[in-house]
């Protein structure tokens, strides 16, 4: 096929015209690669005269996105405003009806919407691609969909969201507390202004809800996947953790159990000499376990233009090529919805705790912890100069709820100082 493949362009933030900047550039060797040339033929921005650093001056313009889905002379949209409703969804939606296929990084759109869109791609027999939706420019959905489509996936995890990652590195690096690594990232640009949606662990648990549906065969679940950031994170833990040969890492992690389908995303510790552990700065790394092929690993840059824009090329040119496969790796009315993990899902946990420095009062921890069946591994008392007593536990496998429970008794002591903090520790 020599017809070009036309493209629209609805957003013109860094990502959006990272793509208009990769499509000018190795135009050559994506339509050789291709089999046919890709073209832009027309974009849409909230600002007509901002300078995006690209020559914008041959596309057609139109002030509405939702117009530009809905022009003759395209067959791909590309949808990279944001926002999991509104403008976003309208252009998405519309582009499907009017059977032109649809490359997005927008993850917090498919996290909710994805499985009707999916529906509606297949009725019309287009593509709905999302490779930069998850983990940047690494080809995971790629990787799970296509390469390990063989393979009965048992657990997938990783570190996917690059701003918690640089966050926590730097406290361990530099000894800064939490708020002066998040105002250096904000600095550099790694965080947001407002950084809730990424230090909260809502980016991550998006990317891992869409993960998880690929890797597992299931419908997106979202309001599934328990989420918790690293607000409460502290220099202490990390030193700690640290001591006892762990790191702490924002981490997702979906895996099937005898109950039903765990997705989570939160702080745990991971051994430090493991490839998560030594994962440093903004970089993502996704792990995939599955019965033939054992475990894969892989890494990349997780967010940015280049990273980002490589992803959806990669997408379009599956779309030239003639690639139209479901989005979610089969059949949109294949997925089913699977049921959640049950609460005797097991793990070891780090606990900290500030108590007074007093006789018998580890006694009484140790009490709480045994009334409800939580075993200790290793308790530590640390030095300290005050009369507040800061006290490492970790516990035997156990689960949330017996530990939740036994903190909630402990923080009720007139012995102790400060809210427990517990950190679960994954095993890679």
């Amino acid at each position: 096929m020599t017809e070009p493949l036309r493209i629209a362009i609805a957003g013109l933030g860094t990502v959006g015209a990272g793509v208009v900047a990769m499509v000018q550039s190795n135009a050559a060797l994506i339509a050789a690669r291709a089999g046919r040339p890709v073209e832009i033929v027309a974009i849409s921005a909230r600002s007509r005269s901002r300078d995006r650093g690209v020559d914008l001056s041959a596309y057609a313009w139109e002030d509405d996105p939702v117009a530009l889905a809905r022009r003759d002379d395209v067959d791909v949209v590309v949808e990279v405003i944001g926002g999991e409703n509104g403008p976003a969804k309208a252009t998405a939606e519309t582009a499907i009806a009017r059977g032109r296929h649809v490359v997005t990084a927008n993850k917090a759109m498919l996290a909710r919407h994805g499985q009707a869109l999916a529906e509606a791609a297949e009725a019309k027999g287009v593509a709905l691609r999302f490779e930069a939706a998850v983990a940047g420019g690494i080809p995971i959905l790629k990787a799970l969909s296509e390469g390990l489509a063989g393979n009965a996936v048992s657990r997938v995890m990783g570190v996917m969201n690059g701003t918690c990652n640089y966050i926590l590195t730097q406290m361990e690096a530099t000894g800064a507390p939490y708020a002066t690594a998040l105002a250096e990232a904000q600095h550099l640009g790694y965080a947001e202004a407002d950084p809730a949606f990424d230090v909260g662990g809502v980016d991550a648990a998006q990317k891992l809800a869409l993960l998880a549906a690929i890797a597992f065969g299931a419908r997106v679940d979202f309001p599934g996947v328990a989420v918790e950031g690293i607000e409460r994170v502290s220099i202490a833990d990390i030193e700690q953790a640290a001591d006892m040969g762990y790191r702490i890492k924002l981490l997702c992690v979906a895996r099937q159990t005898g109950s039903g389908l765990e997705a989570r995303t939160q702080p745990c510790l991971v051994p430090a000499r493991s490839p998560l552990g030594a994962l440093e700065g903004v970089t993502n790394m996704v792990v995939v376990e599955g019965d033939f092929i054992g475990r894969t690993i892989y890494t990349g840059p997780g967010a940015g233009a280049g990273p980002t824009a490589s992803a959806i090329v990669g997408d379009i040119v599956d779309v030239a090529r003639g690639v139209i496969r479901p989005a979610f790796g089969m059949p949109a009315a294949a997925l089913v919805a699977a049921p959640r993990a049950g609460d005797e899902v097991e793990a070891a946990f780090y606990v900290r705790l500030a108590l007074t420095d007093a006789p018998g009062v580890l006694a009484r921890v140790a009490a709480a912890l045994g009334d409800v069946g939580v075993s200790i591994n290793v308790m530590r008392q640390y030095e300290h100069a005050a009369e507040e007593a800061p006290v490492i536990i970790v516990t035997h496998r156990t689960r949330r709820a017996a530990l939740d429970a036994a903190l909630e008794r402990i923080a009720a002591l007139d012995v102790c100082r400060a809210a427990p903090v517990a950190l679960r520790i994954e095993e890679v």
